[in-house]
């Protein structure tokens, strides 16, 4: 299990005050890792980090990536271990408003912080965190493979895309020709619900603060079919693929880029993902769709073969388990009577420990 990889380990998270990296920190302490955080600010307010942060962290610097002077100081005070880099601009609609933050956040910032790791000579890995959006979506039902063509239409798309190329040209030209550094590699998830995101233009943040309020739920494109998986599905694959290169070295075949996508029957549209949060937090839902909106991709999955073969990972929860979950947690934070969130978010990921090692995964033994 990859417990026994990372316990004592020192875990470096950028973008730990967002909501994956909340959850990807979060798990790491409770799996006796030394976890420091690198981050801005929470972006919004509730936000899962305040709900995890208390005894979690080693240290937390606050730090924009896309300045590199600070951001080297804190990798070489820290000196990390192992490094998880999901620090990053993530909305595509305010790519559309805020376009050169987002680029320069999600490609130069990726610089950055590798350059910041070879001038520290990290020996351990690097998994950088990109997105599904990353490929050169052409709207078809195809499921994307590793080495399909890269692209985006909007910009939120492409500056994934250029992450992904970032890391493969920092790795092939700085990391793997010099023995004292370690593997770079990405991985790539589908669209993450979890208890924990409070982030604008998401619809499952967006939901809740509708049924909260005790207004109906404006769904912007409700046919629009999404790859659709709990945050631990895809953490669970990237802690997986860190412990191995971490066990393997930069010689291993993992070193490149991983799909940790949900189970096909988990691709659903818009709509159906409303309608099963609706099941367990009772509401309305109205289309709220615009032709004049921006372009955002109407279908998009992942091919997740490679993750099988080679790490032996695959989905633990169905898509109705994700959405239960996910409307547990916020129910129990906003309906909850002071629920003990610590507890909440530690028993879901004991949960989902369980039902993998049932499934007899290679991480859980």
């Amino acid at each position: 299990m990859f417990a026994d990889y990372y316990s004592g380990k020192r875990v470096l998270v950028t973008g730990h005050t967002g909501f994956k990296g909340g959850w990807a920190s979060f798990w790491l302490h409770k799996l006796g890792a030394e976890v420091h955080g690198l981050s801005l600010l929470p972006p919004t307010h509730p936000n899962l980090h305040e709900v995890i942060r208390a005894g979690t962290f080693a240290s937390e610097v606050n730090c924009d990536i896309r300045e590199p002077a600070p951001l080297a100081k804190a990798v070489e005070r820290i000196r990390p271990e192992i490094v998880f880099h999901l620090a990053a601009q993530p909305i595509v609609r305010r790519s559309y408003t805020d376009p050169l933050e987002t680029l320069e956040t999600n490609a130069l910032g990726t610089a950055h912080l590798l350059e910041a790791a070879r001038h520290a000579g990290l020996s351990g890995p690097i998994v950088v965190v990109t997105s599904d959006k990353c490929y050169e979506n052409r709207e078809w039902d195809y499921a994307y493979r590793e080495d399909d063509p890269l692209g985006g239409h909007d910009i939120y798309s492409m500056s994934k895309a250029a992450t992904e190329l970032v890391a493969q040209a920092w790795n092939r030209s700085f990391f793997a020709p010099a023995e004292q550094l370690g593997p770079v590699a990405t991985a790539r998830a589908g669209n993450v619900i979890g208890g924990g995101d409070y982030a604008q233009d998401r619809i499952v943040p967006d939901a809740v603060r509708a049924l909260s309020e005790g207004r109906p739920i404006l769904v912007r494109n409700p046919a629009a079919v999404r790859p659709w998986q709990h945050v631990l599905e895809s953490l669970s694959g990237y802690l997986w693929l860190g412990a191995r290169l971490g066990l393997e070295g930069k010689s291993s075949p993992l070193v490149g880029a991983f799909n940790f996508g949900p189970d096909p029957s988990a691709r659903q549209p818009v709509r159906l993902l409303v309608e099963e949060m609706l099941k367990h937090w009772p509401g309305e839902w109205t289309d709220g769709s615009d032709p004049r909106s921006p372009h955002e991709a109407n279908m998009l999955t992942l091919a997740i073969d490679k993750a099988a073969a080679k790490l032996d990972w695959r989905p633990v929860w169905s898509f109705s388990d994700s959405v239960r979950q996910t409307i547990e947690w916020y129910k129990a934070r906003h309906t909850g009577n002071g629920a003990d969130m610590d507890a909440v978010t530690g028993t879901q990921i004991d949960g989902y420990t369980e039902a993998a090692r049932n499934l007899g995964l290679a991480w859980t033994n």
